[in-house]
């Protein structure tokens, strides 16, 4: 990569500013600077950046397409919620220089990072920030220094003892190996050492054997433990030696416990592990809400970058809001606000790159609003589903023209397509397919006999506020439902087009016929599999209270969207576990905005190849269940189950935002129980005062889950304050059934869902029904 580049940094079509980009010494940090003035303004570190795109792939870069050509143009995008920087380079040879040269230098942030990679860029890292002079030297005020700053309050005489051991050379300072013996006497880690020692016989390494006592005592590794035994030694032990022996060192045993198989997530469920042949009622599917905003619901900013963001999270159910705009194109934003809008057309573009990148090999449907074109079907290619399935397989407008029955009897066309057609598909079936949600002429058995008359209900939505935003948007023509309920006076020509308007959208809602909720009795009578309903979160509490196990036979069969309050003009959350406990499958949430409620979405979605789709527990299935999530007895299996938790250490947690220099955290651990209100519960640990870096609690903690299926687990480590409330300092959240027993590591996540690594948890996990 280049060492330094003048390239502009792009902000609007008007706001392109020249600065100087360069990569620093330490190879992890870029910072830049003003041409004219020389300031330095930001800097950022690699470690922070997700990914680079090449090209116009932001809004501003659209815009500069006819001024710059693609290849000087690219963007880099930060984890979480930073925004993303757009950069246009002199020429394409510059641009390919950080193109290229970017991703080779974070390409693995993820766990695909060895342990060892990690440390050495760790130690790199903090020597470079505690070297105030620069002579790559370091003496003991600098290594005093340096404590502070990892979180560390130590004795100085302990200190200075440490200092002294590491400097071999006798010289006053460390550099270079000396450095590296003091970070690793520094770091060591009794607990696990006392652990390996347990199983080891003479102390210094692990046989074979040994190892495998290890995985069946007290991992409860039960199925081929010898052959994962070898496995671990080849992947995880550093010395060549030890590997050829078929030994494990404790350095290798380190690497093994902060691995993924060492981590608390069981990595058999990261991948594709649920049966993907059910009924789509019968998952739990991740869902946001207006998705295209990136801040609040009155004045924020629209931006393609909400899709991407949430289709990355694994998001399977977004929300475009479409409206008129100029020229006939229509645009998407929250209407009759003053939030900024978006080209439609760059919605479904942005779809099309996006809707099924990383999400397994056989990534599931996305659902989505309905689009106001007369072409929606043309707009999304081939992925749009454009009819109902016949089979597992295959589409009715596959077959032969001919409508003759397989079976070699004449009969009518529809009768036999009615009982062919699949009323409930499978996530399996409806692969790489698109399917839109909204209002429909007629019900899905008409489709299979041409258009029907029936003229939509503008108010099926059981909530006033959006059934009148419905009506206003059908007024405009903005949904495409023409003249319904509209009073005003066209032309013959215009009320033709949007007659034909309509239709074309009717004919693309498929599986997801919205239809006004009037009570479950209702439902039953009237109501079809392939139709959907769309609540307030006030609405579905209430139906919770008054009917829960109603609730959740209904949604054995049906899917039912939930929606938050218009009052949450600040995109803030509800949680998502009450209308889960009920079943709900479309739990809509305002994924810009951090917090708990996202934690327990992000958990439970972070299963199953993080494909967006959560089976249901099989008591959720049955349309005859009798389980009510307010009865905890009326759940059919095994009795409570204990989950006992040994909170032993913390590492290396990180500081508090914002805090003052010098500062050390005081540290405890909360563990939230999220499940049904029987099971809804909390405990913590003592703080421990002063210290960040490597806080010991050796505290157990224990809960009864009268409905593991359905509980969430949430870790939290705060930062301890008498005075004011405790400040958060990273947390990480599963589903109890991806959880493995155990000696493991919790890899703790920050406030906007990514990773803070190496800061981690290491704690004994005990389950017993």
């Amino acid at each position: 990569m280049q060492q330094g580049t003048l390239m502009r940094k792009v902000k609007s079509k008007n706001w392109k500013k020249q600065r100087y980009f360069k990569l620093q010494d330490d190879c992890m940090t870029i910072w830049y600077q003003s041409k004219r003035t020389g300031k330095t303004e930001s800097a950022f570190s690699i470690s922070d950046v997700e990914t680079v795109r090449e090209g116009h792939q932001s809004e501003v870069l659209q815009s500069l397409a006819e001024e710059f050509p693609p290849e000087r143009c690219f963007t880099i995008v930060f984890y979480g919620r930073r925004g993303n920087l757009d950069l246009i380079a002199g020429s394409a040879e510059e641009a390919q220089c950080w193109v290229q040269g970017l991703p080779s230098s974070f390409l693995a942030k993820s766990f695909a990072l060895t342990f060892a990679l990690l440390s050495f860029t760790w130690i790199r890292d903090w020597f470079q920030r505690a070297d105030k002079n620069k002579d790559g030297r370091m003496n003991f005020k600098e290594v005093q220094h340096l404590l502070k700053m990892m979180n560390v309050d130590m004795n100085e005489d302990h200190a200075l003892r440490l200092f002294q051991d590491a400097d071999k050379s006798e010289s006053g300072t460390l550099e270079g190996e000396e450095f590296v013996h003091f970070y690793k006497a520094l770091t060591q880690r009794e607990e696990v050492l006392s652990l390996f020692q347990e199983f080891s016989e003479d102390g210094k390494k692990l046989t074979l054997l040994e190892l495998v006592d290890f995985l069946r005592q007290e991992q409860l590794e039960d199925e081929g433990t010898e052959e994962m035994a070898m496995e671990l030694i080849d992947k995880y032990e550093p010395s060549e030696t030890a590997r050829a022996r078929h030994v494990l060192s404790a350095d290798g045993f380190l690497m093994y416990l902060c691995s993924p198989e060492g981590s608390i997530f069981n990595p058999h469920h990261r991948a594709l592990w649920q049966d993907m042949n059910q009924p789509l009622c019968h998952y739990f599917i991740s869902s946001s809400h207006n998705t295209y905003l990136i801040e609040d619901q009155i004045c924020g900013q629209s931006s393609i970058e909400g899709y991407i963001r949430a289709l990355k999270r694994g998001c399977r159910c977004l929300e475009v809001d479409c409206w008129d705009g100029p020229n006939g194109e229509p645009v998407v934003y929250h209407g009759h606000t003053f939030t900024s809008k978006i080209p439609f057309r760059e919605v479904v573009s942005t779809l099309g790159k996006y809707a099924f990148k990383g999400n397994s090999s056989s990534p599931p449907p996305l659902m989505g609003t309905s689009p106001p074109s007369s072409h929606p079907q043309r707009q999304q290619g081939r992925t749009l589903l454009p009819h109902p399935l016949l089979g597992a397989e295959e589409s009715w407008w596959c077959w032969p023209q001919a409508l003759q029955d397989p079976r070699g009897q004449q009969a009518p066309w529809r009768s036999w397509a009615l009982q062919a057609a699949s009323l409930s598909p499978t996530p399996q079936e409806l692969k790489h397919k698109i399917l839109l949600k909204g209002k429909k002429i007629g019900r899905l058995e008409d489709t299979l006999d041409g258009p029907g008359d029936e003229v939509p209900n503008l108010s099926d939505d059981d909530n006033g506020a959006e059934a009148e935003e419905e009506r206003r948007r059908a007024k405009v023509g903005d949904l495409g439902w023409g003249l319904a309920g509209s009073a005003d006076q066209h032309s013959s020509a215009l009320q033709k087009d949007k007659e034909t308007l309509a239709q074309a959208l009717s004919d693309c809602v498929i599986y997801c016929k919205n239809v006004s909720f009037r009570g479950f009795h209702e439902a039953r009578s009237h109501s079809r599999p392939s139709e959907i309903s769309s609540l307030s979160e006030a609405k579905a509490r209430k139906l919770i209270r008054d009917a829960g196990n109603e609730f959740v036979r209904h949604n054995a069969w049906q899917l039912t969207r939930i929606y938050p309050s218009g009052m949450r003009t600040d995109s803030s959350n509800y949680s998502p576990l009450e209308m889960w406990n009920v079943g709900c499958q479309i739990v809509a949430l305002n994924f810009q905005t951090a917090g708990m409620e996202m934690d327990l979405c992000d958990g439970l979605f972070s299963q199953n190849g993080h494909c967006g789709y959560v089976l249901k527990p099989s008591f959720m299935r049955d349309e005859e269940t009798l389980f009510s999530p307010s009865d905890p007895s009326s759940r059919e299996g095994p009795g409570p189950t204990t989950l006992t938790i040994q909170v032993i250490s913390g590492q290396q947690l990180p500081k508090v935002a914002n805090s003052k220099d010098g500062a050390i955290i005081d540290p405890l651990v909360r563990v939230e129980i999220h499940g049904v209100p029987a099971d809804q519960a909390h405990q913590e640990t003592k703080y421990i005062e002063n210290n960040g870096f490597n806080p010991r609690w050796d505290e157990t903690l224990q809960f009864q889950l009268h409905v593991p299926e359905l509980a969430l687990v949430r870790f939290v480590v705060e930062d301890y304050d008498k005075t004011s409330r405790n400040d958060f300092v990273g947390q990480f959240t599963l589903a109890f059934a991806n959880i493995k027993p155990g000696y493991r590591h919790i890899h703790l996540l920050s406030k906007d869902g990514t990773g803070i690594p190496p800061s981690s948890l290491f704690v004994h996990i005990c389950i017993t029904e």
